[in-house]
């Protein structure tokens, strides 16, 4: 079953994206961005619905121009999940989404011209109640930083950290959250930790330009760990070359390893051996496929053999142990029946459906009487 985590997590001030929130005892939530063109608002909807059904709790939209802003207040209307504009270098943009209806903005105090326009932007978000994300990246760091430090050094990046930061001070305004990103592992977790020890704000996550869906998944698994596991994060994107879509299913796992969040199946499967007593890999693979659909937490044990299988499966909400001459299902944490391989998987995943509804209703009358 589902433990608590023993992660204690950094203490920061909480801040909301819409509905979302943010930082202090909030579950760390999980973003992604959109790659559709932001003027094409049909594709960008469609987009933002399978993020949202994905599991997305957050969903960042690129808005480059004023026409980009203009589509944006109508794919705001269409979409109930909290959104986030990024805007670089013009504040009008920010005025006009702040107008229709956006929940964050991405924007750098420091890069938007003089104080008058920082003001103006402030000011909109103060009275429309909307946070700012002041988004840090080592590709785009100011050419006197690069200078100073001959590289984008963890060091360089707190500095231009706080340049943004010290701006919004001065115009009392608190509501925001940064993100110190690199494609570098060392020099995203230095930075991040360098600078949790000095600000109370939120923190989102991620290792930007992180590479293709496998490669991307490792580095941002490693860096994005390293930092949960020291209690610092409160909201994280997973930046991969791919299907934005596995980017929020890539985060989900990442929380879910280290129990931080609980979003649909925890399965633990065996890499397989001589030993199987039915075709694991096959097995998983089309079980996941199957049940991408379900949101309740389970966890799903499914081992080849008899060797860890009963140990594991009775820890699980549904276990599968191989075994000859028929395998064996355990249901909370006990031995309910045997199977055989020719109706495996269509079995197993009746079972789970059935559980995870069980599950469902469960949650449900808990709310209910709260």
């Amino acid at each position: 079953m589902f433990a608590e985590s023993p992660i204690k997590r950094r203490k920061s001030r909480q801040i909301h994206v819409g509905d979302v929130a943010v930082g202090g005892d909030a579950p760390i939530s999980v973003q992604s961005m959109t790659n559709t063109e932001t003027c094409d608002v049909a594709a960008t909807v469609g987009q933002i619905e399978a993020l949202q059904e994905a599991g997305a709790d957050i969903v960042r939209v690129s808005v480059p121009s004023l026409d980009a802003a203009e589509a944006f207040a109508k794919i705001r209307q269409q979409v109930t999940v909290p959104l986030v504009a990024d805007i670089h270098f013009d504040y009008r943009i920010a005025l006009k989404v702040a107008e229709n209806g956006v929940d964050c903005l991405r924007i750098n105090p420091g890069n938007i011209g003089r104080e008058d326009r920082v003001r103006a932007v402030v000011d909109a978000a103060k009275d429309k109640g909307i946070p700012i994300r002041i988004g840090v990246n080592a590709g785009s760091l100011e050419k006197d930083l690069q200078k100073k430090y001959g590289e984008p050094t963890p060091e360089a990046l707190v500095e231009s950290a706080f340049r943004h930061i010290d701006i919004l001070d001065k115009l009392d305004f608190q509501e925001f959250k940064i993100s110190l990103k690199a494609s570098d592992v060392f020099t995203t977790v230095a930075a991040y930790r360098l600078l949790a020890t000095q600000i109370d704000q939120p923190l989102h996550l991620g290792i930007t330009e992180a590479g293709g869906f496998r490669s991307g998944t490792v580095k941002s698994s490693v860096g994005l760990g390293l930092l949960l596991m020291d209690g610092i994060g409160d909201t994280l994107r997973v930046s991969l070359a791919a299907d934005p879509v596995q980017e929020v299913k890539v985060g989900f796992d990442i929380l879910k390893s280290l129990k931080l969040r609980t979003r649909g199946i925890n399965f633990i499967a065996c890499p397989s051996c001589s030993r199987q007593n039915f075709d694991v890999i096959k097995t998983m693979n089309e079980l996941e496929q199957r049940l991408e659909d379900i949101n309740v937490p389970l966890d799903v044990a499914v081992i080849g053999c008899v060797v860890n299988g009963p140990g594991e499966a009775k820890e699980a909400d549904i276990g599968l142990t191989g075994g000859t001459p028929s395998n064996l299902i355990y249901e909370d944490g006990k031995p309910s029946h045997k199977l055989k391989n020719d109706t495996l998987v269509d079995h197993l995943e009746n079972m789970i459906r059935t559980k995870a509804k069980q599950k469902e209703e469960e949650l449900a009358n808990v709310i209910a009487k709260a």
